[in-house]
């Protein structure tokens, strides 16, 4: 049974399935169909309501970092410090502002899965052949099936004539899937080998059918997955959780400092009023105010930096997602194969002698007469041809689009070919002759040619093309034809075979058989090949730390075939198919993840229960897919990454990140890239908190000490905001490190890796003794104003120096290996001149309360602040000290 718990229609007959669904070969009556609409509702996929402006707007106040902010704003209104409450409003709008506008750009999976359902469909009604729209058929209805026509709903097929039905987006196989009717499977049996059902949005690619409708909208197998992403909850990336996880410490931080601050008050007897300007400054100069708008600008020039090489992210956070991943499972079916059915070997008698096929490369070169004429038995036994539409492409079955392919690369031309050599007569495919035959005018002889499967072809044959000519077929031929198909078998490929003889005259009757005394020309072996340039970004993936995984719906042959081939499949590594899978619990399938490589005939649910599994193992997994049977693993994984070019909307809409070129080495380049962002964004970190702690140290002693405050709230905004922001925002774009990509992934947790806290720790105290000296000496050798004006001085350039160092935690501030960052000297430019224009401009130095320096004040200023540099190199000349002692 299903894991939905479906009916297995499958496995019934066809009288079973017409009792079931209370209907007939007649189809439903008008007035029935009418009553099961009502009931049962359109043929078509709910649509998940959207989120409301304020559902957006509650999430962002409710940010433990925002509501310190709001507190602090509303303080400073009661106690009427304007300046302070302007500005920190101003900061919490603009943030708000943001992440509605970010949010706004909803998911649309479940709209762009309605816009590929099938707009009209041919039924039986009341015995009467009618056209109505898709979204009107109700179960019970009998549909009609043709050549190029969509599935419109799920189906149990009764009648089927050589029905071939793409079924690729659902079930992930590249070849069409061959649907007999009058088959009864077994109940467990997998999606993509139910050949006696057709599901919604499949294409007809060859033959006819007709179906019952078994199920609709919703309760389809593309419902289900539109189901599966419905209940897929939003969910963090890691550097949210890891923000998130700050903002809550440091709230926890914030409130147990202003509760040690209004006890130590207390004993010191301190105003009420006082006491709420400290609480406000402790508050603010605990929230890092400009991280959150710091990440996002880095990340969005990150983005902008992809796209420029065919990665287009659609959600922001994806970018640093990518560069923290540990895990890529990637779809096989046109992310690491073309998509495309192409003719790889080709074997003719002397290969059969040999027991080894010639690459088509090779044999295009020779180009023999029997290489020949079984390229056109191929081109001219075939019923597809190219799209006049879309230049390159095929109309028709992809096994006959690669036979096109082949005459081109023996330099064929189809049409023309077709032109010079017309059709007279054709007896078509069927399942059970499992061949196909044409009769060609060939230079005025009627040529018979035929192609099919090898063991259905060969009792056929008396004779065989050979380079010396035609002889008689021996048993030996035999044998060594069918060895070498069954070796091509085993390596995945698809075989066919081909005959050919002349013959007198044309058939009269439609049903003459002339496929008899014939003579084999030879085989060809055909496969969906791997992208040339994916081995290669496997390897570099691999060197970073980064699995690779298959997932893929087709079979578990051609899924090894091409992960050998790619080197996904390794000494060591495991396979598991679909079957398998489902047996397992979670805790079994947790620890099968850790050693599987490639799984194999997976269904949707499967996709999901992998990426699920791999989160939990710890790991931070890419799910990269085209199709609609991806979009709820693409959803669920922490970062999905669908193809540009060949994958559906669907697939798209529920990705966080699309390949505009469907190259699997984008994704190469997209995590290094995204580790760019994520260790540029650690910079910005480590240089903006130790900030922070060099203010909430500067006001903590000084309350210990019963001083006035040496900083305002109002000094602290600016100094985390416009002097602290600009040389954040120039780290963020730092270049990459030469071996950025030869490191493992930063696995998600901790914000803070190895001596991170420490460096802020050591660097933010610091700071803090630098910015007190210059307060006491300022009060001590001056006024109270002048203490405070030093204070703010110190703490705001020695943040503005701290930059210049922070780029490496072990090279020293000269060397620059990792290349130069001219937007560092400007931003420390324009932050000196901001600083300059505060500390002389009369107007805007009374608004922040300060006074102008003496020369004294300002060498001592400079002093203590290039102070700040000093101790960050002396810590990297011990550090790299001890390295060459260990």
């Amino acid at each position: 049974m299903e894991s939905h718990g479906r009916m297995p229609w499958h496995s019934k007959n066809i009288d079973d399935v017409y009792k079931s669904l209370q209907t007939s070969e007649e189809g439903l009556s008008d007035a029935e169909a009418a009553k099961r609409l009502e009931k049962n509702g359109p043929n078509e996929l709910r649509q998940k309501p959207s989120k409301k402006i304020w559902q957006m707007l509650w999430s962002q106040i409710t940010d433990p970092m925002v509501l310190i902010l709001i507190g602090a704003a509303a303080f400073s209104f009661i106690l009427k410090e304007w300046t302070e409450a302007f500005v920190i409003l101003t900061i919490v709008v603009l943030n708000a502002v943001i992440g509605i506008v970010q949010e706004k750009k909803a998911e649309s999976s479940i709209q762009a899965l309605r816009s590929i359902s099938a707009p009209n469909a041919q039924v039986l009604r009341q015995g009467e052949e009618s056209i109505i729209p898709a979204n009107e058929i109700v179960v019970g209805d009998i549909v009609f099936l043709e050549d190029g026509s969509m599935i419109p709903a799920d189906m149990r097929l009764i009648e089927s004539v050589n029905l071939k039905v793409q079924e690729a987006s659902l079930t992930g196989e590249s070849v069409p899937s061959e649907k007999e009717s009058d088959e009864i499977l077994e109940e467990n049996s997998a999606l993509g080998d139910r050949n006696n059902m057709v599901y919604t949005t499949s294409i007809v690619t060859y033959g006819r059918g007709i179906g019952v409708v078994t199920e609709t909208g919703m309760d389809t197998e593309v419902g289900n997955i539109a189901g599966l992403l419905e209940n897929q909850d939003d969910f963090d990336t890691p550097l949210k959780r890891k923000l998130n996880s700050v903002g809550k410490t440091l709230t926890i931080v914030g409130i147990i400092v202003c509760i040690l601050i209004f006890g130590i008050g207390a004993l010191y007897n301190r105003p009420l009023g006082p006491q709420f300007l400290v609480a406000i400054s402790l508050a603010i100069s605990i929230i890092p105010e400009g991280l959150p708008a710091t990440a996002t600008i880095v990340m969005a020039l990150g983005v902008q930096r992809m796209a420029k090489k065919n990665a287009l992210i659609r959600k922001l956070p994806a970018v640093e997602t990518l560069g923290s991943t540990t895990v890529i499972c990637s779809d096989k079916t046109g992310t690491l194969t073309l998509n495309k059915m192409t003719v790889t070997h080709i074997a003719v008698n002397g290969d059969f002698e040999d027991s080894k096929t010639t690459l088509i490369s090779d044999a295009k070169d020779k180009h023999p007469d029997v290489y020949r004429e079984l390229v056109y038995a191929g081109a001219l036994c075939n019923n597809a041809s190219f799209d006049p539409d879309r230049k390159g492409e095929i109309i028709g079955d992809p096994t006959e689009g690669a036979l096109i392919y082949m005459s081109q690369e023996f330099g064929i031309d189809h049409d023309t070919l077709e032109d010079k050599y017309p059709r007279l007569f054709e007896q078509p495919f069927d399942s059970e002759r499992k061949r196909m035959s044409t009769v060609n005018d060939i230079d005025d002889k009627f040529t018979v040619y035929t192609k099919g499967a090898v063991d259905e072809i060969l009792p056929l044959c008396t004779q065989i093309l050979t380079s010396s000519g035609i002889r008689e077929i021996t048993d030996k031929d035999k044998n060594n034809i069918q060895k070498l198909c069954l070796d091509m078998s085993k390596d995945a490929l698809r075989v066919l075979g081909f005959a050919r003889k002349d013959i007198v005259s044309v058939p009269d009757e439609d049903y003459e058989n002339i496929e008899f005394d014939l003579t084999f020309v030879g085989a060809v072996g055909m496969i969906d090949p791997p992208r040339k340039e994916v081995a290669q970004s496997v390897k570099t993936c691999r060197k970073a730390g980064i699995r690779t995984i298959m997932i893929t719906g087709d079979h578990k042959d051609t899924a090894i075939a091409i992960a050998k081939e790619l080197e996904i499949l390794n000494e060591g590594d495991t396979v598991i198919s679909g079957e398998e899978l489902d047996s397992m619990t979670d805790d079994e399938l947790d620890k099968a993840v850790k050693t599987t490589t490639v799984f194999a005939r997976v269904s949707p649910a499967d996709k999901l229960n992998i990426i699920q599994s791999l989160k939990r193992t710890g790991e931070v997994a890419a799910m990269t897919g085209d199709g609609v049977n991806d979009s709820p693993a693409l959803k669920s994984a922490d970062i999905g990454v669908s193809m540009g070019i060949t994958g559906t909307d669907v697939a798209k809409d529920a990705s966080d990140m699309i390949l505009l070129d469907d190259s699997f080495t984008t994704i190469a380049y997209a995590i290094k890239e995204g580790r760019r962002v994520y260790r540029n964004i650690q910079k910005v970190i480590q240089f903006l908190l130790a900030g922070n702690i060099a203010e909430i140290t500067t006001l903590f002693v000084a309350t210990i000490l019963n001083w006035d405050a040496p900083l305002l709230a109002v000094h602290i905004l600016w100094v985390n905001l416009a002097t602290a922001t600009l040389p954040a925002l120039a780290l963020g774009v730092d270049p990459a490190s030469k071996n950025i990509m030869k490191h493992k992934p930063v696995k998600s947790g901790t914000l803070f890796e190895k001596d991170l806290i420490s460096r802020v720790v050591t660097q933010g105290v610091f700071v803090a003794i630098l910015t007190i000296a210059a307060f006491w000496i300022g009060v001590e050798f001056g006024s109270y104003t002048t203490g405070q004006t030093m204070a703010f001085s110190v703490l705001a350039f020695s943040q503005m120096l701290r930059a210049l160092n922070q780029r490496s935690n072990t090279e020293p501030i000269w060397v620059r290996a990792e290349g130069s960052n001219p937007w560092l000297s400007v931003s420390f430019v324009v932050s000196g001149a901001l600083m300059l224009c505060i500390l002389l401009i009369p107007a805007l130095q009374s608004a922040f309360k300060l006074t102008f320096l003496s020369g004294s004040e300002w060498a001592i200023v400079l002093g203590l602040s290039v102070l700040s540099i000093v101790q960050m190199e002396v810590v990297k000349w011990i550090k790299s000290v001890k390295t060459k002692v260990n």
